[in-house]
C-alpha cells in the first residue's frame, strides 16, 4: 500500500493551497503520510508513493506552477498513482455538474496516465493579488465556492484507492 503521498498545488492567492491541505489532511486520516507543498517546492517527486496535483484555473489554464511541477517530474509521475484537481470556477457549477479537465490538463492527464480529475469550485476574496482578480472583485463576482464536503470525499475515495493497490 503506498503510505507516503504529496499533494503538490500551484496557487495564487491561497484558496487551492487549502484545498490541497484538506487533502493532505483527510488522507493522513486515512493512515497515510501526506504532505501538501507549492509545486515548485518540491525538489523530487519520486520520493512519493503517490501524487496529487493542484492549480487553481486562470483564463482556461492551469496555474503555472502546477504546470511547470507536471513537466519537471513527468517520470515520476508516470509511475506512480496520479490524480489531478482544479480549482476555479467562481459560481456554484463546480458543485452542481461536472467540470471536464482545461485542455492542458487533459494532455497531462493522459500523457501520465492520471487516474482521476475533478474541478473544484474557486475561491477569491478581497485583498487578491492581480489586477483582473480586482477587476473581478469591484464587478462583485467574488465570493468562496469551495466545497470542502466534496473535496473531502474525492481525497478519502482516493485513500480508498491507494489502500487497494
Amino acid at each position: 500500500m503506498p503510505t507516503n503521498v504529496l499533494v503538490a498545488y500551484g496557487t495564487t492567492n491561497g484558496s487551492t493551497a487549502e484545498i490541497a491541505e484538506t487533502i493532505a489532511e483527510v488522507l493522513t486520516k486515512e493512515g497515510m503520510t501526506a504532505e501538501a507543498l507549492p509545486a515548485g517546492a518540491v525538489p523530487d517527486a519520486a520520493a512519493y508513493d503517490a501524487v496529487v496535483v493542484g492549480g487553481g484555473l486562470y483564463a482556461g489554464h492551469w496555474h503555472k506552477e502546477a504546470r511547470r511541477f507536471v513537466r519537471r517530474h513527468a517520470k515520476a509521475l508516470a509511475e506512480r498513482p496520479l490524480w489531478l484537481f482544479s480549482s476555479g470556477p467562481l459560481d456554484p457549477s463546480a458543485s452542481e455538474r461536472d467540470i471536464p479537465p482545461v485542455p492542458g490538463v487533459k494532455r497531462a492527464m493522459a500523457r501520465l496516465d492520471a487516474r482521476e480529475h475533478v474541478t473544484f469550485g474557486g475561491c477569491l476574496r478581497e485583498g487578491a493579488k492581480g489586477w483582473v482578480a480586482r477587476m473581478i472583485l469591484r464587478n462583485g463576482k467574488g465570493g468562496d465556492f469551495r466545497d470542502f464536503e466534496r473535496i473531502e470525499a474525492w481525497a478519502a475515495k482516493i485513500g480508498h484507492e491507494l489502500t487497494l493497490v
